[in-house]
């Protein structure tokens, strides 16, 4: 439904649900507009269109979607050779200034580093003929709206701009209206229309004490028949003591959290990736975008904020036409937050049944086997775990960033320490220190 409407340089303002292949939606129209050297010997442009300035711009929340964005679009970019980069924070300026001098085409980056670059004139945008905010309503929903409009003035007024989320509120509606010239509003809605989350995910909600919560996942975690696991939780501090507990019962975890630093962020995702962690225990900053192949369980070990969290959390399984199972766990002083999310996306779990480890039902409805305990069996500990996966040294800006390692700086996020879930490291608040070239310089 996109692609037409963006390949001929309309404003698209894109809605559908998660896991419906939106990256490509406006990745591919990108890489059509960008002018190639291909281009210029097929006789499609002339050689003077050609610059090593770049031409198109993604803006997204958080580096780990930042990450996965440039991965496809230079995936799908590979025939034309179109060069795509990724600037985010957390990470050493140089090789990003260095990328730069050398000459691209199209950036994608998270907001705080990309103002650092154009500020300090490393990053040249005046040539940018297409702009795409990815997941717009979590932009706004981390307070990047000022920097999101400071990015808009370095760019040329005539442009086109794209907004693309799976939740559309007012907000970005009229970030809309402000900034882009008669949108075409495309918004997909699959063929059984029902419902705001995919289809093909089994929904279950339990009311779980918070003391048997650890015990209670650690069996649904030996169900038959499961692949990849995400647990969300609201606090940075549970993310990081459930993959900890989780690892002394024997799972291969790992952990996706603000006050990790940058390098064991990636470390973690990249052996999630892989294969060799299948539980990854993260905040809200691995519930947006993030695409594993594989993901069989997502589990909402802490309810989420709201119903636009739970839809983007869940989404992390039942991708590309997959079966996935989500599993929400309610504690008794969640149940008034998590009958608004359920009322508000139409669910029926007004009253979530009392479950503890030891349910029948809960055994009998995750498909795990009798007799399971909470601690997995010795043979079953085939995977090569978080350690086999390397920590690459990114020349992190403003912390040690070692497994606990403060994410460091500016970067433990807009809530700082205050731990609201919200989870710091989003973005790295502003991405992660912003003029902290020299300290960077002097550690090396």
């Amino acid at each position: 439904m996109t692609l037409p409407v963006a390949m001929s340089g309309t404003d698209v303002i894109g809605q559908a649900k998660t896991g419906t292949g939106k990256t490509l939606g406006f990745g591919l129209p990108l890489l059509e507009r960008v002018v190639v050297p291909a281009d210029v010997e097929a006789g499609r442009s002339t050689p003077d269109q050609l610059t090593d300035a770049p031409q198109a711009l993604v803006v997204v929340p958080t580096r780990e979607l930042c990450t996965q964005v440039t991965n496809d679009l230079l995936t799908a970019g590979k025939v034309r050779n179109v060069r795509v980069l990724a600037i985010y924070g957390g990470r050493a300026y140089e090789p990003q200034v260095e990328a730069l001098k050398k000459g691209v085409d199209v950036i994608v980056g998270t907001p705080g580093r990309l103002l650092d670059l154009a500020g300090q004139k490393k990053l040249d945008l005046s040539k940018v003929k297409a702009l795409v905010l990815d997941e717009a309503d979590e932009m706004l929903d981390l307070g990047f709206l000022p920097d999101v409009e400071r990015i808009m003035s370095y760019l040329p007024a005539k442009r086109q701009t794209m907004l693309f989320s799976a939740t559309m509120p007012g907000a970005v509606i009229g970030l809309a209206r402000r900034y882009m010239t008669q949108p075409t509003h495309i918004r997909a809605v699959s063929e059984d229309g029902e419902g705001a989350t995919v289809a093909n995910t089994t929904q279950h909600v339990f009311r779980a004490h918070n003391m048997d919560k650890p015990e209670l996942v650690s069996r649904i975690l030996q169900a038959e028949g499961r692949g990849l696991a995400m647990i969300f939780c609201r606090t940075k501090r549970t993310a990081a003591d459930i993959a900890e507990q989780l690892e002394k019962r024997g799972f291969a975890s790992g952990a996706v959290h603000g006050d990790l630093g940058q390098g064991a962020r990636e470390q973690a995702l990249r052996a999630f990736r892989n294969g060799k962690v299948d539980v990854l225990v993260c905040t809200d900053v691995a519930a947006r975008g993030i695409d594993v192949e594989g993901v069989t369980h997502v589990i909402n070990y802490q309810t989420p904020e709201d119903e636009k969290t739970f839809l983007h959390r869940v989404g992390r399984t039942g991708r590309a036409g997959k079966k996935g199972i989500a599993v929400t766990l309610v504690d008794w002083d969640d149940i008034p937050r998590w009958q608004l999310i359920n009322k508000a996306l139409e669910l029926d779990f007004h009253d979530p049944v009392e479950t503890y480890s030891t349910s029948p039902h809960l055994y009998e409805q995750m498909n795990i086997p009798a007799g399971t305990k909470g601690v997995l069996p010795r043979a079953e500990r085939t995977r090569a775990g978080l350690k086999a996966e390397n920590l690459e040294d990114l020349g992190e800006t403003g912390g040690r960033g070692g497994r606990g390692g403060p994410g460091g700086g500016r970067d433990s996020g807009r809530d700082g320490g205050r731990d609201r879930g919200r989870d710091a490291g989003r973005d790295g608040g502003r991405d992660g220190g912003r003029g902290v070239v020299a300290p960077v310089a002097a550690e090396e």
